[in-house]
């Protein structure tokens, strides 16, 4: 008897050893989804250290948004392609106090002027940029499995949305799609060269455009837990009723589909045991 209570105090204290919801002694990635309106900006931190896949546009205070979380070093950026929606908030960096220690791009063919501008600040930064292709990978080092880029294959010289960087975040247990505004024509490509591609967390695809989304798409990622960065009321109908049909099918419950402009900035907690959690 007395061995049965020491075997259950064991367990209790066992049970309540986690932090942040992760397993004891293992470091969680956590990812925001920051309300940034019409457009797309997520914050990645790992262990104290943090990086940004998308900038959000310009005059919406992203980096306003940064400092006021205490992030003044960003370890990379990627930019998805070169839509303002994207990219222009990374033009409101310099002389704000925010580093960055690397920039990386797409080959994405269009958009000269806006890719020229951010170089241009990443220039004044003294920001190394570096051009991402499919196979390539992005971390934080320090034990974190890291990003692995899916799409733009070298091959292919692709422009707007379809150029979009398409990131696979794997974390042990927990797995996360980046899809910026990557169209159906894409997703097609992107599964068949990963045809037994899944994700327990998706960024839904150019802001839940009917463009992009598509039901076989969706089927085979088969999200968990999706999340659409959209402005409220925008004028281009974002998301579409049928992309939310379609992951309300996928997802199996509505409340797994999350949305800035329902629920402002979204936070996500990736355990490397335990998947995905909503804090």
């Amino acid at each position: 008897m007395r061995l049965f209570w020491i075997l259950v105090v064991a367990a209790v204290i066992n049970g309540c050893m986690y932090v942040s919801g992760s397993a004891e002694g293992e470091t969680p990635v956590h990812v925001t989804a920051i309300d940034v309106g019409q457009g797309l900006a997520v914050l990645l931190e790992y262990g104290g250290r943090y990086a940004m896949y998308d900038f959000g546009p310009d005059s919406v205070g992203v980096v306003d948004s940064l400092l006021a979380r205490g992030v003044d070093t960003l370890e990379w950026v990627v930019l998805s392609h070169n839509h303002r929606d994207h990219i222009g908030g990374f033009l409101e960096l310099a002389g704000r106090g925010v580093f960055v220690r690397r920039l990386y791009v797409g080959p994405d063919t269009a958009g000269d002027f806006y890719r020229d501008s951010v170089l241009r600040v990443a220039r004044s930064l003294g920001t190394p940029v570096d051009t991402l292709l499919r196979g390539e990978n992005v971390s934080f080092g320090g034990g974190a499995n890291g990003f692995e880029v899916l799409w733009p294959a070298s091959y292919w010289r692709v422009g707007e949305n379809r150029a979009s960087l398409v990131l696979l975040g794997k974390f042990g247990a927990s797995k996360m799609l980046l899809t910026g505004d990557l169209d159906s024509v894409g997703e097609r490509h992107l599964l068949e060269m990963n045809p037994t591609l899944s994700a327990e967390l998706l960024q839904v695809a150019h802001h839940g455009s009917a463009g992009s989304n598509t039901l076989s798409f969706l089927s085979q990622v088969s999200p968990k837990y999706a999340f659409v960065s959209v402005g409220a009321e925008n004028r281009y109908g974002h998301p579409a009723p049928s992309v939310v049909r379609k992951l309300n099918l996928v997802l199996g419950d509505s409340t797994r589909l999350y949305r800035t402009d329902l629920q402002g900035s979204i936070r996500f907690e990736l355990s490397p045991s335990m998947g995905v959690l909503v804090p």
